[in-house]
């Protein structure tokens, strides 16, 4: 994963992406190792991650990359780099989650081609089980050393498409010809993001191969789940005021690339917000309450509005990026590339079925016994998106849910039905009982009908 800027990374450590005994980070630190300089190919420099030791310690890259011209990007681009967590895997079976390659393959010299320095690009050859997600630029012909980068387990990963291609040698006089392409993420799954590495992978000739296959990061996106609200009770002839929530019931940890932030450069992101919270907060709210002062039961009616709105919706989409019950994603052309969907029972909607599009009015009913009171009550969801410090993204905008009816009864005082006690049974082995209390029994407290009716189409 690479983007562009002109901003620093803090001096301090940045808090990394775990991904099972995987850790991601980036760094804004690199180092030429070659360039087209006395060339007559496209200008291009080929450039390896150099994570600061002090700050990213026993962090490595996952490949080279490869930008366009001949200029430093030294604190203008960010790209992923990984890290052996000191906590193994959740399943001991499966080893550790990077290796270092087992050696390397050539793919193309620039000899003949006239470049000021001499460079090379090869192919890792990884271990059994393992996946290298990127090509790598040697300073001169000799090969790389086996550390300078490292391979994924198969498992973290996903097989993605490919791009354009990024660069190739047509022009240079080369006597062997190369192109360069880099990784696009298949759509994402509910839940997940899939982060394209930001590498290259080189090849002899213009043409892509047929067998030709990338991968991405296959990362989950952090859900932190809170109690939901308890159910309301009508304790009275009229109800009380609701409590306000003291916690979200959802929060949806997004990594800062995700997320698109009109009030700061994506590096400005990373340094000051490296996680974005998407909070939802579900809270009860009375859509109507009524007395049935006479003896007979009554039917009460209530239409409750939604508070779903496809504008409110549409905005927080085009302010953040952010989609619900669909994918989002950076632009094909930039080098910055990933997809993610949030998970439908965060969101509350499935692909197929979106109800936040489902504005129209629910209808109500509740048959209520004599002299009880009844209270009806719907869940609302209201969601926020905060940067770090807490600070709003934008407007927050709301859900209500039509199948989260709760009705609560209150009778006044109770009720009591006395039934006379059984008559003694005498056999030739029975003995006189004593006279029995009366039985009572309490009339029930519940509703004896509700009726829900959702008028949407």
């Amino acid at each position: 994963m690479t983007t562009t800027d002109n901003a620093q990374l803090p001096a301090r450590q940045i808090e990394p992406i775990r991904l099972d005994n995987l850790l991601i980070s980036f760094t804004t630190e690199f180092l030429r190792m070659w360039d087209t300089d006395g060339s007559r190919a496209k200008p291009a420099a080929f450039w390896r991650p150099t994570p600061a030791p002090d700050l990213l310690p026993g962090y490595f890259p996952l490949g080279d990359l490869a930008a366009p011209g001949l200029g430093d990007i030294n604190g203008k681009k960010v790209v992923t780099v990984v890290c052996e967590s000191a906590t193994p895997s959740v399943d001991p079976t499966k080893g550790k989650a990077l290796r270092r390659p087992d050696d390397f393959e050539l793919i193309w010299r620039d000899s003949g081609s006239g470049s000021k320095k001499d460079g090379a690009i090869w192919r890792p050859i990884p271990p059994e089980g393992y996946v290298a997600l990127g090509s790598v630029c040697s300073n001169g012909h000799d090969k790389p050393s086996l550390n300078s980068i490292r391979c994924v387990r198969a498992d973290l990963l996903i097989a993605s498409g490919t791009s354009d291609p990024l660069w190739n040698d047509k022009g240079s006089g080369a006597r062997q010809s190369i192109s360069v392409w880099s990784a696009v993420p298949p759509a994402a799954a509910s839940g997940e993001i899939h982060l394209a590495p930001g590498t290259f992978a080189g090849f002899n000739g213009y043409a892509k191969p047929a067998n030709f296959v990338t991968h991405s990061l296959r990362l989950q996106i952090p859900l932190k789940i809170n109690p939901r609200p308890e159910a309301p009770l009508l304790c009275g002839e009229t109800p009380t005021a609701l409590d306000t929530p003291q916690q979200p019931t959802y929060t949806a940890s997004l990594p800062w690339f995700t997320v698109k932030d009109s009030l700061l450069t994506p590096l400005e992101q990373l340094r000051t917000s490296p996680v974005y919270n998407l909070e939802r907060t579900d809270k009860y709210v009375l859509i109507g309450h009524a007395h049935n002062t006479e003896n007979t039961n009554r039917t009460f009616r209530w239409t409750a509005h939604r508070e779903q709105r496809t504008d409110s919706l549409r905005a927080f989409t085009n302010s953040t990026s952010v989609e619900f019950g669909a994918q989002w994603q950076t632009n094909a052309r930039d080098p910055f590339l990933f997809s993610a969907r949030l998970g439908h029972e965060f969101t509350q909607c499935e692909i197929y079925s979106n109800e936040w599009l489902n504005t129209a009015a629910i209808e109500v009913a509740a048959v209520v016994d004599g002299g009880r009171s009844v209270a009806a009550y719907l869940i609302q969801s209201d969601y926020r998106l905060l940067r770090a410090d807490g600070t709003g993204v934008t407007n927050s905008f709301s859900y209500t849910d039509g199948s989260s009816l709760h009705i609560s009864q209150h009778t006044p005082e109770a009720l009591e039905i006395v039934v006379p006690a059984a008559q003694p049974v005498e056999s030739e082995t029975s003995i006189d009982n004593p006279e029995e209390e009366p039985a009572v029994i309490p009339t029930p407290t519940e509703p004896e009908a509700v009726g829900v009716t959702d008028t949407a189409p």
